[in-house]
């Protein structure tokens, strides 16, 4: 599956064809295909009694879904803390993330699952909701708060500054909360397809797209 896809990024490369985003670290040197050590990025989870795979994948851009931000809080920080961190992001970065933005907010145990749980959190639809109450309360909130904030659409003021934000949690460590704030921009570029196990598909993101 890590071939196939790593395949399919470079052939939608050359007939998309998408901009050449992938430069080696440390050798700066752009590979022309979209790929490169350990890119395209893949996080995997198993889908339990399933017989069929789904990918998501999201577009992500330099100035809006790549520079996140993460910390770990003292637990007597609270939620309080996580609103105060979500808020310092957006305020000092949103306006360079192509606004209105789709925020994704990790909470968890450590800087790198609240930073896993963010991106998973953007790949949620704009309109969808935390399972649970409290967290769903939270995602409304501070969807409030932050268009109240005066961003607006590309930084040019107004009250739609963001489309919504999406909560993803873990159980966690009693002494510690971490959290993690990641955006998309607008144009949300995200696709989800589903392969069944007869190799026929369903694309469950978009509507009269044929493959």
């Amino acid at each position: 599956m890590e071939g196939i896809l790593e395949n399919a990024t470079k052939e939608a490369t050359i007939q998309g064809p998408l901009r050449h985003n992938a430069v080696e670290t440390f050798i700066e040197k752009n590979t022309g295909t979209n790929t490169g050590s350990k890119i395209p990025w893949l996080d995997w989870e198993t889908i339990p009694d399933a017989d069929h795979c789904i990918v998501d994948v999201y577009m992500a851009g330099g100035g809006c879904t790549l520079p996140g931000s993460a910390k770990v809080l003292m637990p007597g920080q609270g939620y309080e803390g996580v609103t105060e961190f979500v808020f310092d992001v957006i305020t000092s970065r949103g306006v360079n993330a192509c606004p209105p933005l789709l925020v994704g907010v990790g909470v968890s145990t450590s800087v790198e699952t609240a930073a896993r749980l963010s991106k998973k959190a953007i790949l949620r639809e704009v309109d969808s909701s935390h399972p649970n109450e409290s967290a769903a309360m939270m995602e409304k909130l501070l969807e409030e708060g932050l268009n109240e904030i005066g961003i607006g659409p590309q930084g040019l003021t107004g009250n739609s500054s963001v489309m919504g934000v999406n909560i993803e949690s873990s159980a966690r460590h009693p002494s510690t909360i971490g959290v993690a704030v990641s955006t998309g921009c607008w144009a949300h570029r995200r696709g989800k397809i589903r392969i069944n196990a007869d190799l026929t598909y369903d694309i469950l993101s978009h509507e009269g797209v044929v493959l």
